[in-house]
């Protein structure tokens, strides 16, 4: 079996090594040349995952079209503000009848599509039914030390969902399969911007009583605009709603609740995501959130006060002193 995977950040490289596991050939495209020559010389990812072998089957590349070809999974791995672009150069070379995974958590912010819409906006009727999502807890660092991970794979065709499902499982990997795309994707995109809340109360140094009030009233808004969008409630308690939501929130390794925390000690957005190597997905999301908040009516206290944070320069200890002396409401409203 061959694999693809369009993306060589830390999440892409370590699902490539995943795939490696039960693929003899998997093509890892990247963008940087000194990336893919590492990982062909080396079997190492020295900017994304110092230190970390990876397989000698993954075979990075600079061509998509060399990576795509003969490829029976592809998993997409790119931030989700580049997917739309990247897509517009592989899907001339995309195999027929192939599942496609996206494993990006974020909401288009011009368009307020999920990633799997957004694959059905640029791609033909005929990829539809194979298009799948990935999502749940697992830090790339994690899955790629081969510490147990354990996720939700979603489609609206069950078969497709299967088929990933066992392209991806070893003994360190499991996944559980779902048709509720709407709910995974939404519990997957939002958990980043009440992450970077939850950042914000550590910074601040509000204590553990602040911060598990953020992760329940965070999954109380997660809920809402997800159920609202279709979804069935019961997703976001599975993987790809409290348990990504509880790991990003407290995870040491969670980008987005460090680029919260460093907001509540007083730093700059700008200069914050100026020293980070990769994309803290929570930051773009905010804006869409904001905006699907705006468009279906769904009250996101918690979303909105990061949106003004960051795109308002709000003060952090504003924020907490408003979202605090809001009105006094029934906690199942």
């Amino acid at each position: 079996m061959r694999g693809s995977v369009i993306g060589s950040g830390s999440f892409g490289t370590a699902l490539a090594n995943v795939l490696a596991a039960n693929c003899e050939d998997v093509r890892l495209w990247g963008r940087e040349p000194t990336v893919v020559d590492a990982i062909n010389t080396r079997h190492e990812n020295p900017t994304y995952l110092p230190g970390i072998p990876i397989s000698e089957r993954v075979r990075a590349t600079l061509d998509l079209q060399d990576a795509l070809d003969g490829a029976e999974l592809v998993v997409l791995a790119t931030p989700s503000h580049a997917t739309r672009q990247v897509l517009a150069r592989a899907k001339d070379f995309l195999p027929r009848n192939v599942p496609i995974i996206t494993v990006s958590k974020g909401i288009e912010n011009e368009t307020l599509l999920t990633m799997t819409e957004l694959l059905e906006d640029c791609l033909p009727e005929e990829f539809h039914p194979y298009i799948a999502v990935l999502s749940g807890p697992s830090f790339a660092k994690e899955l790629a030390r081969r510490m147990p991970t354990v996720v939700t794979i979603a489609s609206h065709w069950d078969k497709v969902a299967v088929r990933c499902q066992k392209a991806l499982q070893t003994e360190t990997f499991r996944s559980y399969t779902s048709t509720d795309v709407v709910g995974v994707q939404y519990g997957g995109a939002l958990k980043n911007v009440i992450a970077i809340a939850a950042g914000m109360a550590d910074g601040l140094g509000m204590g553990h009583n602040a911060r598990a009030a953020i992760i329940t009233r965070g999954l109380a808004e997660i809920t809402r605009l997800a159920v609202r969008k279709g979804a069935n409630p019961l997703t976001l308690s599975g993987l790809s709603g409290m348990g990504d939501l509880v790991l990003t929130c407290t995870g040491e390794l969670s980008r987005n609740r460090h680029v919260g925390m460093e907001l509540g000690k007083g730093k700059k957005l700008a200069d914050i995501l100026g020293q980070m190597k990769e994309v803290a997905e929570g930051v773009k999301t905010a804006r869409s959130a904001r905006d699907l908040s705006l468009k279906t009516g769904v009250e996101l206290p918690i979303c909105h006060q990061v949106y003004l944070i960051a795109y308002e320069d709000k003060n952090a200890k504003m924020a907490v002193v408003d979202l605090m002396t809001r009105q006094p409401k029934s906690e199942l409203v």
